[in-house]
């Protein structure tokens, strides 16, 4: 009796409820992710109201919201013409669309992807390349020097992450040094990533250390360039933009995105004021009144009675995403049945009444491996889908 799960299940809320009756109207009946633009205005205002009260300037990240309509629409709000992209393709895409934006990469690209962009020869297009070792500065100073190119490039420092780039001052200085020494390669800042900082156990002292990792860089950096007020200070990161706007930052530019979208593996204190502005629906093909597992049908009863949330079954229309089912309330993934990417199994409890056709919905754990899989990203507003966003073709 004590190890008896209590019943968790019930009916879709209104705003679900709502969601339903706009997919049914448009004639959707498929596995689609949802936009809320409501919602995702709010988001966007929560970070223009945070970085306004410092003046630090947003830069979206292009991985988290890979979709032109999705990322046109923060940036009209914030007025920002900064993104960070993190693969070739993204990279060429957004340099397309955008060929006077301030694009920083957010990781090394290998240098062959790196060289593949310099010959497409985009017009307009003068991207921040990120360095992480000499050794990747030697490449990329070899690859601007064969195409008689000057390249813009920033460097990557640890701030306590520990997952690479230049991790103490003597390092960078060398680094610094030797790019300063080419004339193909432009100087324009650092970047330091700090996800980890809510996240270890004493996360005042790790705010600490990476906001003092970063302040020595940026006193080696200042002495290898002609205009200090000119480099790019790029930090934080969804988790821990909140932190850089109300405590202060040795940045200069705030990097961020899935904030705006707040999966729900992003449901943290920091981002408390954000709210889950995508969905993933998908239709209900099954309907069974009874969950039995094959060759433990007998066990049935007592799954039942240990857990009422197994009682019923419902099998969905495609499924195993990186996502966690949120409406109606009390669906799970049954463990002993395993995931399906075809026809999911989701059991609930007799208060579960969903039919064939009825939707069930999941908020994604994260955006960036999950908005490229559903095709058209589907816009709610004002209870109608109101547009669809087509996504930047799939890529790692």
């Amino acid at each position: 009796m004590a190890a008896r799960r209590p019943d968790r299940g019930g009916a879709h809320s209104d705003y679900f409820q709502r969601l339903s009756r706009a997919l049914a109207a448009a004639g959707l009946a498929e596995p689609r992710l949802i936009i809320d633009r409501a919602r995702l205005r709010q988001n966007i205002e929560t970070v223009r109201t945070a970085l306004a009260a410092r003046s630090l300037p947003p830069r979206i990240v292009v991985k988290s919201l890979p979709a032109h309509g999705l990322l046109n629409e923060i940036a009209a709000r914030l007025r920002t013409d900064r993104f960070m992209v993190f693969n070739g393709a993204m990279l060429a895409e957004m340099a397309r669309a955008h060929p006077q934006a301030d694009l920083l990469l957010g990781k090394p690209l290998p240098v062959p992807q790196a060289a593949q962009f310099l010959d497409a020869r985009i017009q307009g297009a003068r991207p921040q390349w990120l360095i992480d070792t000499p050794a990747r500065l030697a490449q990329y100073e070899e690859i601007a020097r064969a195409r008689n190119l000057r390249l813009r490039v920033s460097f990557e420092i640890d701030v306590g992450l520990h997952r690479g780039g230049f991790a103490d001052p003597q390092a960078l200085a060398a680094a610094l040094s030797a790019a300063r020494a080419s004339p193909h390669i432009e100087i324009t800042g650092l970047m330091g990533y700090d996800p980890h900082v809510p996240r270890v156990p004493n996360s005042a002292e790790a705010w600490r250390r990476s906001q003092a990792a970063y302040a020595a860089a940026i006193e080696v950096i200042r002495a290898h360039v002609d205009d200090p007020s000119r480099l790019i200070l790029n930090g934080a990161g969804s988790p821990t933009y909140t932190l850089h706007a109300a405590r202060g930052t040795a940045a200069n530019d705030i990097a961020l995105g899935s904030a705006f979208v707040q999966p729900i593996g992003f449901d943290q204190e920091s981002l408390a004021a954000h709210v889950p502005a995508s969905f993933i629906a998908t239709p209900v093909i099954k309907a069974l009144a009874r969950t039995e597992v094959p060759g433990l049908e007998g066990m049935a009863p007592i799954f039942r009675f240990l857990d009422p949330n197994t009682a019923r079954a419902f099998f969905i229309y495609g499924g195993h995403w990186m996502a966690r089912p949120v409406s109606p309330p009390g669906l799970e993934y049954n463990g002993l049945m395993g995931r399906s990417s075809n026809q999911e199994l989701l059991t609930g409890s007799e208060a579960v009444d969903l039919e064939p056709d009825d939707f069930v919905f999941f908020r994604p754990e994260q955006s960036e491996a999950v908005f490229l899989q559903f095709g058209d990203l589907i816009v709610y507003e004002n209870d109608a889908i109101a547009e669809r966003w087509p996504t930047f073709p799939v890529s790692a």
